[in-house]
Order: C-alpha cells, then sequence, then structure tokens
C-alpha cells in the first residue's frame, strides 16, 4: 500500500481527494491534516510514502511544508494538488523540492496516476502546467518568476508580515539589525519589490507566507 498525508483546508475537498485515491485499491490515507502545521507534524509521525499538499493553507503553506520536508531530509514524495496554475507558483514549488504539480481540474486516474508516478521516484506534472514549464525552458524564465528564497529568509519574511521592526525580527530570530536589513535587500531583489508592504503582498499572493 503507498501510505499517504493528505493535506488540505477544505474538509470537503479532502473527503472526495481521500475517496478518489482509496477508491484505487493500492493507496490508503494515514492521516489528513487541515493547515500546514498539521501536515509537517503528521509527516514527521507517520512517515508517509507521499504528501499531497495543497499550497494555500493557514499556518504554513503547502510550499513552506515542502521545503521544510527537504531541509530535514525526510524520504517523502511531495506531490502539489492546487487550483493554482500561475508560472510563480509552479516554479516556486518545483524549486523548493515538489515532485508532482496537479491542477484540482484533474481527473480522478490523473491524480491517481500522478500519486503512482510520485511514488515511483518520477515527476509528475498536469498537462498544463507541462507545457508553461517547457515553454519557460525553451524561453527563459517568463515575467513573474521569482528566484527561491532561503529558509532564513522565508522566515524574516514571515515575521515581517506580523509587523515586527527589523529589530524585534532580529531579536527573534537571534541576529544582528543590519543582518535583517540585509536578508530584507535580498529578499526584495528576489520578489522584485521595492518595500516591506510589497514583500508581504506578493508573498502571500505566492503562497510563501500565510495571509494569517
Amino acid at each position: 500500500m503507498i501510505r499517504v498525508v493528505l493535506a488540505d483546508d477544505h474538509a470537503i475537498v479532502r473527503k472526495g481527494i481521500r475517496d478518489f485515491l482509496e477508491e484505487s485499491g493500492d493507496v490508503t490515507v494515514v492521516a489528513e491534516a487541515a493547515n500546514g502545521e498539521e501536515a509537517l507534524a503528521f509527516i514527521r509521525e507517520h512517515k508517509p510514502d507521499v504528501a499531497v499538499l495543497d499550497i494555500q493553507m493557514p499556518a504554513r503553506t503547502g510550499l513552506e511544508v515542502t521545503r521544510d520536508v527537504r531541509a530535514e531530509q525526510l524520504p517523502v514524495g511531495i506531490l502539489i494538488l492546487t487550483a493554482y496554475d500561475d508560472d510563480p507558483f509552479i516554479m516556486t514549488a518545483l524549486r523548493s523540492g515538489a515532485n508532482g504539480y496537479v491542477l484540482k481540474t484533474a481527473e480522478p486516474e490523473e491524480l491517481v496516476a500522478a500519486l503512482h508516478a510520485v511514488h515511483e521516484g518520477q515527476s509528475a506534472l498536469d498537462p498544463a502546467v507541462m507545457r508553461k514549464v517547457m515553454a519557460q525552458l525553451v524561453g527563459g524564465p517568463p515575467p513573474g518568476t521569482i528566484e527561491a528564497l532561503s529558509a532564513r529568509e522565508v522566515e524574516v519574511l514571515r515575521l515581517a508580515a506580523q509587523g515586527m521592526t527589523n529589530k524585534a525580527i532580529g531579536l527573534q530570530l537571534g541576529i544582528s539589525d543590519r543582518t535583517v536589513q540585509g536578508h530584507l535587500a535580498n529578499i526584495f531583489g528576489k520578489l522584485e519589490v521595492a518595500s516591506r508592504t510589497e514583500a508581504v503582498t506578493k508573498a502571500i499572493h505566492l503562497g510563501l507566507v500565510s495571509a494569517e
């Protein structure tokens, strides 16, 4: 059996996805998470074969969970299942370490096939997503594609989103104000913005930090 942790903040969506997956006969959902924090905790606890993650979730986004899983070198395949087909989301997810990216408009059999592919160590991309990725490989990165933020930069950005000053962020993370300022400068450059407000707004839109 392929053991799966399923994360989506809508219970009715989780129920539908779970039914689709388990009807295949060789998939069992060992835990369901309603937010990113729960998803990461369940992944650590159950050590599933595959984690199926939505992007936009409370507490922690699917992209953040993906980065944390990869940083901890947990042996888990990650399949992003989302409604977002924007280039920045796709490329950020893949750069963060996702093995697959499927849209919620996919047919049930396409989702099951993608799950099996990820479990077997292959990449699984929705046809619409594959076209976008191939277009980028041929024509170069399109406008709006961002360079992936480091784990520390995401921490700084999350605290900035909470309205904390550079000094407060520094105290929270145990670093100097100047180091915080340097991280923010790097963040502004990667997100192609000129202010904290723009950075936070864009990060929320991209799912890098939670709107909450």
